[in-house]
């Protein structure tokens, strides 16, 4: 891959970052366990992992079939979602004294940061900017209305 594709990318990685980064501050402007760091590496590593996976299939499609390749870009979305599932479910909490769940805002956040980063990869630059601020609209603006 040249080198100016390369940094192309890059940018789109740098791009979701920042997007995930804004959606971080505000959770940990709440101090909740997924904040800044952890939403802005999600968002990039979405980016980065569809990217990567329209990138091999170019390479080695070269040399095969997309048949023999079972070549589904959904996959990589699916695969996206899962691991980053897994990540926002780790944040989860229930109370032992009562049946109160704790942090499931948090982790569809954590989603939501992933869902920008892949619409960055898709260079579907509005939509990532208008789920991140979506993202922060809900989760500042609805906690004020429904305490």
């Amino acid at each position: 891959m040249e080198l100016m594709v390369q940094l192309r990318i890059l940018l789109d990685i740098v791009i979701a970052m920042a997007l995930g980064s804004i959606i971080g501050l505000e959770r940990e402007q709440r101090e909740k366990p997924a904040g800044f760091r952890t939403n802005m590496l999600i968002a990039g590593a979405s980016a980065l992992f569809l990217v990567l996976g329209r990138s091999i299939v170019r390479y080695v499609g070269s040399d095969t079939t997309a048949e023999a390749l079972g070549v589904d870009p959904t996959r990589i979305l699916h695969a996206i979602i899962v691991g980053v599932s897994f990540v926002g479910a780790g944040t989860i909490i229930k109370s032992r004294e009562d049946e109160t769940i704790h942090y499931l805002t948090t982790a569809a956040t954590i989603l939501m940061s992933s869902a920008a980063g892949i619409c960055v990869a898709l260079r579907f630059y509005y939509l990532a900017a208008g789920v991140t601020l979506l993202t922060l609209l809900i989760n500042a603006l609805i906690k004020k209305i429904y305490g």
